[in-house]
């Protein structure tokens, strides 16, 4: 039987078992949902057996548990070790979804539901599609390891320790993650590169308490017209960060980059009229490819303080505060950035008040040669079942763990996501659109027996 054949044959029933898992509110952020996270975890494991993997365990951690398993009976050929989460985000706000999030429904051969497409229904084809190759072949064409975590959506703290504590156990030639998307509907993408992160939240205080700012107003510090001028004095007119320092290790981009940018056929002006701007912003000189995908930013996240009920208080605030995430690229290291950012802001805050600054979470950037041979491989999977080989991009978010798996590994790592931008993961209606459902399972399927 083809495996085309196959996978249609058994739709029905991969479906119900995907609606079964993502029904379990594995909502790492929530302690409430502690223990619908470790039922998730036993799910998978469940699966992962009823597949043919061996030596499944389900490892408890300081967090959330850590899924493993692996089908090693391929003496002499590639191992591939496949990672994915089973943790989702919260689902506020409720109200403005269609269905019940934990209630999973297709629609418009979309299947809505929180996880569907961010990463449970992506990681689930990994699942189907070894225990395909082995219900057809009887064999692996290679060997096989799964890691799969439940903190991915509250930043992986129990991953690093794990890994660097099972290094042996999980080594592998390549590292597969499908938690990315297409460009689009059938033009298939293979990120090349994740941009890093650091953040940090920056508390201006003035007096010891609010003031009345008709008794006092022009003559004393105001915390809210002091973090204005402060957080404006981190970009220049044209966009560009003015921190001293923030772009060292900002690899320039060469023209074959550009080109490669260029190949996706975005369009910037499609983009502003989608989201009703009159204009797009950004760094000078750069398109909004290359700005999200290659080029750092210092971010705004949130800024408050003083009087927000209805109507007016004349009142002085004592106090502001903004909330600042940067995204890196190259050989940014986070924490070099973040002390020259509050170098920054300790040199240029107005006189008379002062700051309090909370630094938050760091990871560096990610980045693959993408000619290296795993990656050509996927592309050419791709190619086969989509009719169009995959472009290397280089993605604007930040997957932390990515980069700490190829160090810790020392292995490339193959970014074959099959959502769709559109699909509304960590917003209301989360969804996966089946027609990738399908073609995710062909195109694994084709990747293994590749390599």
């Amino acid at each position: 039987m083809s495996y085309a054949n196959y996978f249609k044959e058994h739709r029905e029933q991969h479906l119900n078992e995907l609606k079964e898992w993502l029904s379990i509110p594995s909502i790492s952020a929530l302690s409430a949902h502690k223990e619908d996270v470790v039922r998730a975890a036993e799910w998978l494991a469940n699966r992962m057996r009823q597949a043919g993997l061996e030596h499944v365990e389900v490892h408890q951690t300081d967090g959330h548990p850590i899924v493993t398993g692996d089908y090693l009976h391929a003496p002499g050929k590639p191992t591939i070790l496949i990672y994915g989460h089973y943790d989702v985000q919260p689902v506020d706000p409720l109200n403005l979804w269609t269905t019940p999030p934990f209630e999973p429904e297709v629609r418009d051969n979309k299947l809505f539901a929180r996880g569907a497409t961010d990463d449970k229904g992506q990681l689930y084809l990994h699942v189907l599609a070894v225990e395909a190759l082995l219900q057809q072949e009887k064999e692996l064409p290679v060997n096989i390891k799964f890691c799969v975590e439940g903190e991915e959506e509250v930043a992986s703290a129990s991953l690093p320790p794990f890994l660097e504590s099972h290094r042996d156990r999980l080594a592998c030639d390549a590292i597969v993650i499908s938690d990315t998307s297409l460009l689009e509907p059938g033009k298939p993408a293979i990120s090349t590169g994740l941009r890093g992160l650091c953040s940090l939240e920056v508390t201006v205080h003035t007096a010891n308490t609010d003031l009345h700012s008709g008794t006092y107003g022009g003559g004393v510090p105001n915390a809210l017209h002091a973090i204005v001028e402060l957080l404006a004095s981190l970009h220049d007119k044209e966009g560009r960060v003015t921190v001293d320092g923030f772009y060292d290790g900002v690899p320039e981009l060469s023209d074959m980059m550009r080109e490669e940018f260029k190949k996706q056929g975005f369009s910037d002006d499609k983009l502003r009229e989608e989201l009703r701007l009159s204009a797009l912003y950004g760094e000078k000189g750069y398109s909004f490819v290359e700005r999200v995908g290659a080029r750092p930013t210092l971010e705004l996240n949130g800024v408050y303080g003083g009087f927000q009920g209805e109507g007016t208080k004349t009142v002085i605030p004592k106090e502001a505060t903004a909330k600042i995430t940067c995204r890196l690229v190259g050989e940014q290291d986070p924490q070099a950035v973040l002390d020259r950012i509050i170098k920054h802001l300790k040199e240029h805050v107005q006189p008379g008040a002062k700051l309090t600054i909370t630094e938050g979470e760091k990871a560096r950037a990610f980045n693959m040669d993408p000619s290296n041979h795993m990656l050509q491989v996927a592309a050419d999977a791709y190619e086969a079942v989509y009719g169009t080989r995959a472009l290397f991009t280089k993605d604007g978010g930040s997957i932390p763990i990515v980069e700490t798996f190829s160090r810790v590994l020392e292995s490339p790592v193959v970014m074959m996501g099959f959502g769709l931008p559109n699909e509304n993961l960590h917003a209301p209606n989360e969804h996966f659109n089946l027609e990738n459902f399908d073609k995710g399972l062909l195109t694994l399927v084709e990747f293994l027996k590749r390599v």
